[in-house]
This record gives C-alpha cells, structure tokens and sequence, in this order.
C-alpha cells in the first residue's frame, strides 16, 4: 500500500499527502526544483536570498511581523531551506490549522511585495549570515570541497552567494528569478499528518489559476577530469577541517542502494570504519563521517573530520587507507548486516513525523525521481548483496582520483598531494 497520495492539476502543478492518523498535527509545504544551480554568475544567492524575502510582507500581510503573529496564532512553526536543487517553505501547526497554514504559504510565494526598502535592509542580514558562514570551518569546507570538485559552475558555487551579487540585488532581481522558475511545472505541494482529505478543494482554490508556463532546465554539469587534485583555505585555526572523497553517481543510478550501504560502512555511526579508525584508535579528530551526495546529474562519496592540525597529514593517510581497503577487500557478511540494519533504522526514523515524511517524499517527488515510496528504500537496501558494495567500491574509489580539500594554517600541499597518489 502507497504512502503518498498523488494528484496534478490542471496546471500541472503536483500535490503530494500522506496521512499519518496517529499524529494531531499536520506539516504544510512547498518545495520547488529551483535551487543554487539554477543561478548564473550574476545571479549567484538570489534563490537563498529570495527565500528571506518571501517572509518580508505581502499585499495582505504587509510585514514580516504580520506573517509571524499569524503563525503563531496557529500555535505552529515556519521556516524555509534553499538546496542546490530545490528550496522548500513549511509550516507545522495543529491540524485543524491546515487550511489557514497553506494560505499563509502561498500567499507568501505568490504575493510577496520585494519591498525595495526591506530588501536594503535584508541585505545586511545576508552579509553576516555569510562572515558566520565563513568564520565556520566545519561549514564553510562543504564549499570549498564544491568548488574543487566541480569548479565555476553552478554545483561548485556557494548556496549562500557572493557578496558583490547580494549588494547589488534589487526589486527587479528577484522579480526576474522568481517569475522565471517559480512555476506550477517546477512546483509540488505536500501535506503529511491528520488529514481529513480535503485539502486537494484548498490547494486547487488557492494554486489552481496559476498559468502553465515552461521553464527549461539549468545546464548539465560538466565533469572535471580524474586526477586527484588538493586545495587549502589557508585560516589560523587550533583544528583543521578536510573533506576527502571522490566522484560517484547521480540520483538515479541502479547502484545506488550499494552506494549507500557502503558510505554507511566507511562512516555512519560510531561502529563504522572511519570513527574507529580515525577517532577511536586514533584519537585524530573528533568528528569524523562519511556522506554521499548525490544529485541529478552528478555525485560525490567523501568523508569530512576536524582533526588535530599537527596530526593532519595522519589524519588523511588514515581516511585514504580506509576508502581504499574498503574498495580492495570484501565487506564481510556480519559487517554489512550491521549496515544495512544502521541504514534501514536511520530511514525509517526520519518518517516518524509528518516533517520527515513530507521532505522525504517531496525531495523525490520534486526531482522526478522514480524510488517514490518509502518501501523501495528498504527493498533496495535489502537487495544489496556484498560483492555489490566492493564493486561498487572499485568502480567509485579505485577509478577515481582523490580529492581533498582543507582548512587551516597549511603551506605545504605537496605533502598532502604525495598522500594521495
């Protein structure tokens, strides 16, 4: 039986739901496949700077207070999130407040003024968001690593933006960037919790005369070389932060459950390789992960720590040990039935609550991808046999160069090139 309910308008505007009746409250959304990547160099910041804006006022709520006392009178929380593929809007609240809660949302994303005056003054909270963002090593090496991957294009930009494309921003750039993606094609609406099963009468009432409008697609990412490749941030710091990893799928992949299973393995959780090795054994850093991102059209499996600066270069050798054992030897059976137990229980815990569940299937939903429903997850995981994973391994880690980027008071990058070859 399906989780999610899946209706389109005439528009083509999509509406998911998924009724959760052991819960008293709903999460009302939208997200939209119109992220950082969608931008141009000019433009670089405007999707995470529009999301801000969107609070600033309306025609019928002209201030930000007004939308926030409206909210609160719900009892309920808003917020927003801008990816590099999609940005989302939700409010949680009661459900009894659902329909009042998708009014505010909307009338949010259609009517917003872009007061030119809030807009100077949002400015300067944008700026410090970023000297937050920068001054924050275990943050900012996300980014840095970006842009050594995929360099100057939209996936190796920063979310955030540049300072130069937020002060110049005006009513006119956000009217530009929002009348071009912020379409019903690009555009899903989700409900999870307690429904009553007419919220399809108030999403077609409120978003039904939307006009149908193509809008195109960003362009696809080019792929840099293999060779592995180092970059330093230089920044005195009293700890180093490094991401190290390497190229591997896109979204949609019939790899992809491995690739999860073998992340999980290299370092999710505190029985996995890397935080035995690394933190445990070690007592190198004290965070240390493994992650893989993946998206339409691109993807990357790393891991990211924050070591002792004067064990760094042990901190690294001990990383590259560990992706490349993982790609050279067999996973043995009990590890990757821990793994698979680890990835099946982290997932299922995310859908506990009507967030969760909703992100879940409009972060699917929004990308056309066609796993949909929470059981082909788990069907996918359990699939996985072991000599998946190490194939998966050789053809991910030992085909790819490394790459490593790095924050702290480093001169020295051969040293660290010399770790990777």
């Amino acid at each position: 039986m399906n989780v999610f309910q899946r209706q389109t308008l005439d528009n083509g505007l999509r509406v998911l739901t998924a009724d959760m009746p052991q819960v008293q409250s709903v999460t009302c959304m939208i997200m939209l496949a119109a992220g950082s990547r969608y931008e141009t160099p000019e433009t670089n910041g405007i999707a995470h700077f529009a999301e801000h804006m969107f609070f600033k006022g309306t025609e019928r709520r002209p201030t930000a207070r007004e939308i926030g006392m409206e909210v609160d009178g719900l009892g309920g929380e808003f917020n927003a999130f801008t990816s590099k593929e999609y940005t989302g809007y939700y409010v949680k609240c009661a459900a009894e407040y659902r329909d009042r809660a998708l009014d505010v949302l909307v009338d949010m994303l259609r009517n917003s003024k872009f007061d030119s005056e809030e807009i100077e003054r949002e400015k300067g909270v944008i700026i410090e968001e970023m000297n937050m963002y920068y001054d924050t090593p275990r943050d900012f090496i996300g980014g840095v690593y970006d842009h050594l991957l995929y360099g100057d294009q939209p996936l190796g930009w920063e979310v955030i933006g540049r300072k130069e494309t937020i002060r110049g921003a005006t009513h006119e750039t956000f009217f530009d960037y929002v009348g071009r993606w912020y379409k019903p094609e690009r555009m899903v609406v989700g409900v999870a919790g307690r429904l009553d099963g007419k919220q399809q009468e108030t999403i077609e009432r409120l978003l039904g005369d939307m006009e149908p409008t193509a809008t195109g697609s960003p362009d696809a990412t080019v792929q840099n070389g293999k060779e592995p490749r180092v970059t330093i941030h230089h920044k005195d710091s009293d700890q180093a932060h490094l991401v190290l990893g390497v190229r591997s799928y896109p979204l949609v992949h019939p790899d992809r459950w491995a690739l999860q299973l073998l992340s999980t393995i290299l370092g999710t959780g505190m029985s996995s390789r890397l935080f035995t090795e690394v933190r445990e054994l070690r007592g190198l850093a004290y965070y240390v992960y493994a992650h893989n991102q993946s998206y339409t059209d691109a993807g990357s499996l790393f891991s990211q720590a924050g070591v002792d600066i004067s064990r760094s270069e042990e901190a690294v050798e001990t990383i590259v040990r560990e992706f490349r054992r993982i790609a050279e030897e067999p996973v043995p059976a009990e590890e990757l039935e821990k793994a698979r137990a680890l990835a099946k229980g982290r997932f299922v815990l995310r859908l506990e609550n009507p967030q969760g569940m909703i992100v879940f299937g409009l972060g699917r939903e929004v990308l056309n991808d066609p796993v949909q429903e929470p059981e082909e997850v788990v069907a996918g995981l359990d699939a996985v046999a072991g000599e998946d994973v190490q194939r998966v391994a050789q053809d991910v880690i030992a085909s790819n160069g490394l790459n490593l980027a790095l924050i702290g008071p480093f001169e020295d990058q051969a040293a660290f090139e010399a770790l990777l070859s």
